[in-house]
């Protein structure tokens, strides 16, 4: 048993830098497939559905997005598809100048208006098992936090509009590889600096899983770092096409964090273990959080605007 891990160890040694290459090459592609065929996975998942049929985004909302991609700056409109999905906000996923291009999904709270919620209360929702009764007083408060104001659409779909244009998936799906690069190029370089190259196999073992929990603790806080880098940089892009989309987003985080109260308080325990009294998502585990602090990217849209206008 011994003289097979011995061989093996041998093995990997000899070639290990392929082993690299081939392992971080691996890791990228399995984080970008999404990306790369949107159309086939994620738009999949996320697809709104009525009656065992797709729902088809109105011709209004394709009036909206359109009109930001014009005020975005989009040269390339067609690099960007929009489809019905289900939520309460947009997602998107792709890169718009690979083949497939971008899928932003846009919900259909969407086409709510203060004047007319259809959009929303048409909809069951289940909370703990019960439907929320939106003509009680949660159910209206979390009706209105749900209906945006069309600057606050435009907000939100110029936000992830953002993300896909600046490469934000290509970003995120660098952070696993570049980590497990940091694993290899620590573990040689501590096996140097105490002569373990050809020392005992234990010590050389106790050394490449030492250099794994630092690499697995710097993934957590890397991808966190990344992602709110990202966040942040979308928000500000999107609340940079004029004072409108800032006012909009301003409203669209209140509307999220005024939701998420809502939500606290009508989901009981599992609200309170999941929301803070802020609004904001409590973190996914203690070195990873699941989502950057809405009340954050709140502020730095009204930091932006205050530079605006001073």
């Amino acid at each position: 048993m011994a003289s097979r891990i011995l061989k093996y160890a041998v093995l990997l040694q000899k070639y290990r830098t392929p082993l690299l290459i081939t392992s971080c090459g691996g890791v990228f592609a399995a984080n970008m497939f999404y990306h790369v065929f949107p159309d086939m996975t994620y738009r999949q998942l996320y697809q709104a559905w009525s009656k065992g049929k797709p729902v088809k985004l109105s011709e209004k909302l394709q009036d909206v997005f359109q009109q930001v991609l014009k005020d975005y700056g989009i040269s390339s409109p067609e690099n960007f598809s929009p489809f019905a999905s289900y939520g309460f906000h947009p997602v998107g996923a792709g890169v718009p100048w690979l083949p497939a291009r971008a899928q932003i999904g846009i919900p259909a709270n969407f086409n709510s208006t203060s004047d007319d919620s259809q959009g929303i209360t048409n909809r069951t929702i289940f909370i703990n098992g019960k439907a929320v009764d939106w003509s009680s007083d949660t159910g209206s408060a979390l009706q209105e936090a749900l209906v945006l104001s069309h600057d606050a659409q435009k907000f939100a779909i110029a936000r992830e509009v953002a993300r896909l244009q600046s490469g934000g998936p290509v970003l995120n799906a660098a952070v696993a590889p570049v980590c497990l690069g940091g694993v290899w190029v620590s573990s040689v370089l501590m096996k140097q600096l105490f002569g373990l190259h050809s020392g005992p196999l234990i010590l050389r073992g106790c050394v490449n899983i030492l250099a794994l929990g630092l690499g697995a603790v710097s993934f957590f806080l890397a991808s966190d770092s990344v992602r709110s880098w990202i966040d942040y940089s979308s928000d500000r892009r999107a609340a940079g096409v004029s004072k409108v989309y800032a006012k909009g987003g301003v409203e669209f985080y209140d509307k999220i964090l005024s939701r998420n109260k809502t939500l606290r308080s009508l989901m009981g325990q599992k609200g309170v273990e999941m929301y803070a009294p802020s609004g904001n998502l409590f973190p996914a585990n203690l070195l990873q959080l699941k989502h950057t602090p809405y009340t954050a990217r709140r502020k730095g849209i009204l930091q932006l605007l205050a530079e605006e206008n001073a």
